[in-house]
């Protein structure tokens, strides 16, 4: 059996442990895709503005 601090420790431990466990789900579910999706958008919409200041000039 284990005495009180052997259980605050492993309550402790598992609540970090969960944390993180979420954590991670949560950023690759939700964040990298929508920077990943973010970068590609930006960077088609500075390559339509440089093609429309080609063809101005």
């Amino acid at each position: 059996m284990l005495d009180f601090s052997q259980f605050s420790g492993l309550v402790l431990f598992m609540f970090i442990f969960t944390i993180g466990f979420w954590l991670l789900i949560f950023l690759l579910t939700f964040v990298v895709p929508y920077w990943i999706g973010g970068t590609i958008w930006e960077n088609f919409k500075l390559k339509r503005e440089a093609k429309k200041a080609a063809e101005g000039k």
